[in-house]
């Protein structure tokens, strides 16, 4: 592969030919949060940086479990933005997007004001479309509780959890992929006493990974007592859940883990987009119809190479994320990102015990546990310690 040279800015007029360039960071993913730690470290000389985020901390998603379960306070899972903004030099807008012009350069935000860009990346991460879920599934949008944003879902799990300890729930986890099957077992640990009910639809649980993890997960899920319904969830109601073979499923709380969708104000935005919806992007993580607009993470789709719009490769793009804006802005050399042909997916099981995914090999126990603990704890100790 050959790299390729980013486009050299706009002209301007005389008058403006000294301002500094801008690029607009809008989320902040686990990307953009290794790109605020560099410019944390060494500043952009000459380009003035602003993130869009509207929360004062990034959640790390891979700990939710943890904190669910009871093994971590929140405090534990998240990434304080304000250190790193401050030593980076970087302004922060604390809104959400509202649209995005990409062809005019523009970001509409949520009170209406606009920000111009010359180069712009979206690091936003995954959301859940709740007009759309509302059409699948009747009665989610009154009834049940969303797992994303993940902040709004923290907030509202300790009542929950506080409701479980006053009397026994019933609770109906909706989604088996594996946020679906890590929850499951995090409300099954912290709420011993709970009917805990894992709805899969029309596939296994962990479908994604290996038959052999597969196999793995199901003796976990039936050893602790969760229920398994291969079936779906077709209307919620005050406390039931309508399964697609016409029965109702008693439930007190029905806890959404459905798929990720890509957030509504891409569909206006002018560029390339997959089929779910998802911004379209080359092996330099550039949209393939914008050369100023990156993007990162779960919110793109790297045409070359489908799969890498997954978690596991988001923690990894920072890295190549950095050097491309970098170059981009010095009108310098691209590099294309390489995501590893096999990931370590390290999932919990409620309790101190995991199992681990690797290619084809696969592994379980509370030694697996202690190192998904590890890894987790040391990727934000690294983050938090720069921001300080």
């Amino acid at each position: 592969m050959t790299a390729a040279t980013a486009p050299a800015p706009h002209s301007a007029p005389d008058s403006t030919l000294q301002r500094p360039r801008q690029l607009v960071l809008l989320g902040a993913g686990h990307a953009h949060v290794h790109v605020l730690s560099a410019l944390a470290e060494h500043p952009l000389a000459g380009v003035e940086v602003t993130l869009v985020a509207p929360y004062p901390r990034q959640m790390y998603s891979g700990m939710v479990p943890g904190f669910v379960a009871g093994h971590y306070a929140l405090e534990d899972c998240v990434i304080p933005l304000e250190p790193l903004v401050r030593r980076g030099g970087v302004r922060w807008l604390q809104r959400s997007v509202q649209s995005l012009d990409a062809q005019g350069q523009t970001v509409e935000l949520d009170d209406g004001s606009r920000l111009p860009f010359d180069w712009v990346s979206v690091n936003t991460g995954p959301i859940q479309d709740r007009e759309q879920i509302e059409r699948e599934i009747p009665g989610a949008r009154e009834h049940a509780l969303f797992i994303r944003p993940i902040e709004s879902f923290a907030a509202l799990w300790p009542q929950v959890a506080a409701m479980g300890d006053a009397r026994p729930l019933r609770i109906a986890v909706i989604g088996a992929g594996a946020a679906g099957v890590e929850m499951a077992l995090a409300v099954r640990h912290r709420l011993p006493h709970a009917a805990v009910t894992l709805l899969c639809g029309d596939t296994p649980p962990g479908a994604n990974y290996s038959l052999r993890v597969q196999q793995r997960l199901l003796r976990v899920l039936k050893a602790r007592k969760v229920a398994v319904l291969q079936d779906r969830a077709v209307a919620l109601k005050p406390g039931a859940v309508h399964l697609g073979c016409g029965a109702d499923l008693a439930c007190d709380v029905p806890l959404l883990t459905t798929g990720a969708h890509a957030p509504g104000w891409l569909a206006g935005s002018g560029m390339a987009l997959d089929e779910q919806g998802f911004i379209a992007v080359d092996m330099y993580q550039r949209s393939t119809s914008h050369s100023r607009v990156f993007a990162a993470g779960d919110v793109s789709t790297r045409m070359d190479q489908p799969l890498a719009r997954n978690g596991a490769y988001a923690v990894r793009a920072g890295p190549a994320l950095l050097h491309n804006l970098t170059a981009a802005m010095a009108s310098a050399a691209l590099k294309p990102h390489q995501p590893p042909t096999a990931t370590l997916n390290l999932l919990a099981c409620g309790d101190r015990y995991a199992v681990a995914s690797w290619g084809r090999t696969s592994a379980q126990g509370r030694w697996v546990w202690w190192l998904k603990d590890w890894i987790d704890r040391r990727f934000l100790a690294r983050y938090t310690r720069l921001g300080t």
